[in-house]
């Protein structure tokens, strides 16, 4: 019989929270099974929703708080006052065996901050990093780190290849995936200090991983490496530019087959391949950046994503648990640094 799967939700946290967070909940029992949701926020504002819901109230148990994390609130604020806030009880029911993952679609780094305090990091991770995946011409690959630290040193770009290795291996299901690091230039005489020791370490080290070398920018949608390493300061840039450049491209595509009979003729022979083009590059397939490196399964949604992608989020978090993700990366650091691999149970495992 298989174990029932306990997720944390922070229904408070997002643009369109609580509506967007039960809605999304009902959407993913269309592909989850044996699950039960833990949902943090107000009773008031999350009853008559689950009422409309029914697939989501069966699974659902409320925890009651009208405390909540705004977007605009400060770190420190967040840590200091908001201990019984609706993010930071889902979180402290992971570090608690409660749950097995949370997902929040509130504010960032507040969620990094609190869960980095309640779960700490794992054995041989110094900073947790944001990863998320996304769609290139030569398949799906990973990206990381996405904003969480804006300076990194090699030691850091090096934990970030080994646990974006992990993640492509094991949930994008690429037996040998590629590694490289974003750089100015793929010669090995570019780059700052950082990006060139961690190309050195990656090349001399023990683990059987594929570096590939540098790569530049445009190298990132070319699928030209299946896990992209950069500081969280690139990495944040590199992402809002390629999704600002695909809002542009299907701006462009909109107006160019509506702008006359013909081009609108052809729009509606063209109907399917669009579709399908549609659904290739919507964001809510890919919704759901991972906090990487922390002692338990953290997962933060797109604060302004509908039911969808919320869904997806959820789905990202049953895919870390179900393939054990951190014990993987347990095993790797322990192969990286010559010990045999802890068996210390992680927070957050049932």
């Amino acid at each position: 019989m298989t174990e029932t799967l306990t997720l944390s939700i922070d229904a408070m946290g997002g643009d369109n929270a609580p509506n967007m967070v039960v809605e999304g909940i009902e959407t993913s029992l269309s592909h989850l099974a044996e699950v039960k949701f833990l949902l943090f926020g107000d009773e008031v504002k999350l009853a008559p929703l689950l009422e409309n819901h029914p697939w989501a109230a069966a699974v659902t148990e409320i925890r009651h708080t009208v405390e909540a994390i705004t977007n605009d609130q400060k770190v420190s604020s967040a840590l200091r006052g908001g201990r019984n806030s609706s993010m930071r009880l889902a979180i402290d029911a992971v570090g608690a065996g409660e749950a097995a993952g949370v997902i929040s679609a509130g504010n960032t780094g507040a969620l990094m901050a609190m869960a980095k305090f309640v779960l700490k990091t794992l054995p041989g991770i110094d900073r947790p990093a944001i990863a998320a995946y996304y769609p290139t011409q030569r398949g799906e690959s990973v990206m990381l780190d996405l904003g969480a630290n804006v300076d990194c040193d090699a030691d850091n770009l090096v934990q970030f290849a080994v646990m974006g290795e992990v993640f492509a291996r094991n949930v994008l299901g690429l037996e040998n995936p590629s590694i490289g690091i974003l750089n100015v230039g793929a010669e090995n005489l570019k780059g700052n200090e950082a990006v060139k020791k961690a190309s050195a370490m990656l090349q001399e080290t023990s683990l059987p991983i594929k570096f590939h070398g540098f790569i530049e920018g445009d190298d990132i949608s070319a699928g030209i490496v299946n896990v992209v390493v950069t500081d969280g300061f690139t990495g944040n840039i590199a992402l809002k530019t390629s999704e600002g450049t695909a809002k542009m491209f299907g701006e462009f595509l909109k107006q160019a087959l509506s702008e006359s009979l013909i081009s609108k003729f052809g729009a509606l022979l063209a109907s399917n391949a669009l579709k399908k083009f549609k659904m290739k590059v919507d964001p809510r397939r890919y919704n759901g950046a991972m906090f990487l490196g922390l002692n338990g399964i953290c997962i933060k949604s797109h604060g302004g994503t509908d039911a969808l992608g919320f869904a997806n989020a959820i789905h990202v978090a049953e895919e870390l648990i179900t393939h054990s993700f951190n014990d993987r990366i347990k095993e790797d650091y322990a192969l990286l640094s010559g010990n045999p691999p802890t068996t210390e149970k992680e927070a957050g495992s049932e």
